[in-house]
């Protein structure tokens, strides 16, 4: 059955993705509504406000969740029956953005809108997860992702805030979230962005780009597939055959002077 009224932000889903920025949503809405007080420990709403607040979460449930906490008639116990059973999803998403954070480089992307829309939703993924990425460290990140070449030169333009950290990946620091099993170093990165810095003149075999392996190219297929065409095309040798007039390519011929070293070195006379 359809929802009777338009949703206001999408529903939680029954797997709890989309948790995060559902509790984003549901704050800021409930807040709005004044209704942001019925959802926090030790309130003494009227019962009109947590019916309200009742009302607009359930309406935002997905109908298996409804089901589920059918009995429960106080937003506060809804609240925090749902966050211990879906807070969890910061310990999952927090490696998985730090990972795509990592391995983000401009030049995987078609276009420059593309790699915006990606950085752009791993940093609020990031913020969601208590990891704060400033601008001056997205920009950072743009330029370190550059080909070498380029790279030298979009640093010696940068201006704004993002001037003082143009050598380094920022102010440095680690996550301090708790319940995360990876840690991060933005200041030395991980070994395998180290290595991508040293190993300049690693020529991949794969797409012909510098500074990584075969193994590890992120290259699209299709800039692959340009490169490997390229290289068949140069490595067509010219076959020549060399034949008489006539055709015949017998080289054997009886009548042919046959020229020795010595007959090419002209010695003066009366030098022996």
């Amino acid at each position: 059955m359809s929802n009777l009224t338009k949703l206001e932000f999408v529903a939680l889903d029954i797997t709890g993705n989309n948790y995060l920025s559902w509790v984003l949503d549901a704050e800021i809405h409930l807040d709005a509504k004044g209704l942001g007080e019925t959802i926090k420990e030790g309130n003494e709403e009227s019962t009109q406000d947590k019916a309200k607040a009742m009302i607009f979460l359930r309406h935002h449930l997905h109908e298996g969740l409804k089901t589920k906490y059918l009995t429960v008639k106080d937003p506060q116990i809804l609240w925090a029956n749902l966050k211990e059973r879906y807070d969890h999803q910061k310990t999952v998403i927090l490696p998985k953005a730090c990972y795509e954070w990592l391995n983000l480089r401009l030049q995987d992307f078609k276009s420059v809108s593309d790699y915006n829309s990606t950085m752009f939703r791993v940093t609020s993924q990031l913020n969601l997860c208590g990891e704060k990425i400033t601008d001056a460290e997205m920009l950072e990140k743009t330029y370190s992702t550059f080909h070498a070449n380029s790279s030298v030169r979009s640093r010696g333009c940068g201006r704004g805030r993002g001037r003082e950290h143009r050598y380094g990946y920022g102010r440095g620091g680690r996550f301090k979230n708790s319940h995360s099993y990876q840690k991060w170093d933005r200041k030395n990165g991980n070994r395998e962005e180290k290595e991508k810095g040293e190993n300049v003149t690693n020529v991949c075999y794969r797409c012909g780009g510098k500074g990584h392996w075969s193994r590890v190219c992120r290259t699209q297929k299709h800039l692959v597939d340009l490169y490997q065409q390229s290289i068949k095309q140069k490595g067509k040798k010219v076959e020549t055959n060399l034949v008489y007039k006539d055709g015949e390519g017998d080289f054997d011929d009886g009548n042919a002077t046959h020229l020795e070293v010595a007959d090419f070195l002209s010695t003066p006379e009366g030098n022996y």
